[in-house]
Formats: structure tokens, sequence, C-alpha cells
């Protein structure tokens, strides 16, 4: 248990350093990057790029296992469907990535540097997390079968 916990800080302390060296961290180059009609700043779609070209070979060597380097059982997403929500919720993390130059992860790294934006970023988020959880337990009590 040690092992691991040690192992994931270290993939998170060297996920948080590679957002910091991208760019991802400051919400002025996501939002030049986003601005395709504008001063277009193409240098985060080379991250992407490489994150996306990663994790292709990472999860085809992920479907032939079992178990994680450290022991753990493999859970990888199955679902292969295009829904509604996938969408909609697809368009309102696109609007708010947008808005504000932060996705989750980059939000949460310059929160740790002080960022006062990533405070309003991160509780927003915290906020909407707590909305989705409250909806989706409506939604699921209603769905659930009636006891007669």
């Amino acid at each position: 248990m040690k092992l691991q916990r040690i192992s994931e800080f270290g993939i998170g302390l060297v996920f948080g350093l590679g957002l910091i060296i991208s760019g991802m961290t400051d919400p002025s180059k996501v939002l030049g990057f986003l601005d395709l009609a504008g001063l277009w700043d193409p240098s985060l779609a080379f991250v992407m790029g490489s994150a996306i070209l990663v994790g292709v070979f990472a999860f085809a060597v992920a479907r032939k296992r079992t178990t994680s380097v450290l022991g753990g059982a493999m859970q990888l997403p199955t679902a292969r469907h295009i829904d509604r929500r996938l969408v909609l919720g697809s368009l309102l993390f696109g609007a708010g990535w947008g808005i504000a130059g932060f996705c989750p992860g980059p939000a949460i790294v310059s929160l740790g540097a002080g960022e006062p934006k990533a405070v309003v970023f991160v509780l927003a988020m915290l906020a909407g997390m707590g909305a989705f959880e409250w909806l989706e337990g409506r939604r699921r009590a209603r769905s659930a079968p009636q006891a007669a």
C-alpha cells in the first residue's frame, strides 16, 4: 500500500510538472489556443497530440493486462456509445474551458501555485460536481423500481 501511495504521488507530481512546463496552467495560453479566429497559438495542439499518442499506446498495453503494474485490478472504461448526456457534458466542459482557460487538472495545479483565478474555478467546479451528484441521485431515485 505504501509503494502504491508513493507511486501515485510521483505520477501526480510528473503530471503537474508536465502541465506547468507545457503551459496548460496559464489561462492566457489556453485561451490563445482556443482563439481560432484571432491570434491562434498552436503550441498546445502539440501537447494534446503527444498526450493522445501516449494514451493510445498505454491503453493498448493496458487492455492486454488483468492487473496494474502494482498489482491492482485493471478498471478500463467499457462504454462505447455516444448519448445526449455525453454530448451535453462535453459542451459544458468545453464552454467552461473556453471561458476560464482552465480544465480540472491544470486548475488544481494552479490552485496549489496560489493563482486567484484558480480558486474561483475550483470552487465553481466543486459546486458543479455537487450539483451533478444531487441531480444524479434524484434521477436514480426516480428510475428505481417503486416498492408496492
